[in-house]
C-alpha cells in the first residue's frame, strides 16, 4: 500500500524552531514512549525500508535516548517486527475505512481508496512507499519471521479485499472469471508493483494504468 500517514506525521514531528540549551530528550506530545517509536518507525520505513534505516535517526527524530530504545525492543529486528505489526493494524483499519464505508457501492470503494492512495504519494513527492511492499523486495535479506508476518499482513489485506469483491459481485457490478480469493490476490501482486513503479517514474501513471486495467478486467459488461 502507499504512505497514507499524514495522521502520523500529525504526532510525530520535529519541532518547528531550535530551543536554545540542550534538547529535552523525551517524545514530543506526550507520546508514549514505545508508540512514539513505533510510529517513528513506520515513517521512515515507509521511506527507506529496513536494512537502509538506522536506529539513530529514529530516536533523533523524537528526542529519544538509545538506552531508552533497548528497554522497550531487545534487537533491531525485534523493533522492525514490532514496526511491521503496528503498520499492519493501522492500514488495516485504513481499508475497513474505505471498503465498509456503504455509502458507496462496493467497486466505488475500492476505487476511492486507490484514489486517497495516488494523492498521497504526490503529498509525500513520490519518497514514501508501503512498508510492506519495502519489506517484501528486501525479503530475501530479512529473517524467517519477516516473511512470515508479510505473509499474514498479505493475507489479511487480501480477504478485506475479497469481502469488497464478494459484494460487487452480488450487486451485478462485477462478473468475476476466477475466484475472489485469486482476484483479491491479483489486486494487491499487481498494486505494489504499481507502487514502486509510481516511485521510480514520479508519476501515479503506473497507479492509474493498473486499476484502469483491474477494473476492467473484472467489471461486468452490463455496466
Amino acid at each position: 500500500m502507499l504512505p497514507v500517514l499524514d495522521e502520523l506525521n500529525a504526532t510525530v514531528n520535529l519541532p518547528n524552531k531550535p530551543r536554545r540549551g540542550r534538547p529535552k530528550k523525551q517524545p514530543v506530545d506526550a507520546l508514549d514512549t514505545r508508540e512514539a517509536l513505533l510510529r517513528a518507525g513506520m515513517l521512515i520505513l515507509t521511506e527507506s525500508g529496513f536494512t537502509r534505516s538506522g536506529i539513530d535517526p529514529i530516536l533523533k527524530s523524537i528526542g529519544v535516548p538509545k538506552g531508552s530504545f533497548y528497554h522497550y525492543f531487545s534487537s533491531k529486528e525485534a523493533f522492525g517486527l514490532a514496526v511491521l505489526e503496528r503498520y499492519r493494524r493501522y492500514f488495516e483499519a485504513k481499508l475497513d475505512d474505505f471498503l465498509l464505508d456503504e455509502v458507496f457501492s462496493p467497486l466505488e470503494r475500492l476505487q476511492r481508496f486507490a484514489q486517497d492512495a495516488q494523492d498521497g504519494i504526490v503529498r509525500h513527492e513520490f519518497k514514501r512507499g508501503c512498508l510492506v511492499g519495502n519489506l517484501e523486495q528486501e525479503s530475501s535479506l530479512l529473517s524467517e519471521a519477516f516473511r512470515e508476518q508479510l505473509q499474514a499482513t498479505y493475507q489479511s489485506w487480501q480477504a478485506r479485499v475479497a469481502t469488497c469483491l464478494l459484494e460487487s459481485q452480488k450487486q451485478g457490478e462485477i462478473d468475476l472469471q476466477g475466484s475472489i480469493e485469486e482476484t483479491s490476490q491479483a489486486f494487491w501482486i499487481g498494486w505494489e508493483g504499481a507502487v514502486h513503479r509510481a516511485r521510480l517514474v514520479k508519476s501515479t501513471q503506473p497507479l492509474s494504468l493498473f486499476m484502469r486495467f483491474f477494473t476492467q478486467a473484472i467489471q461486468s459488461k452490463t455496466h
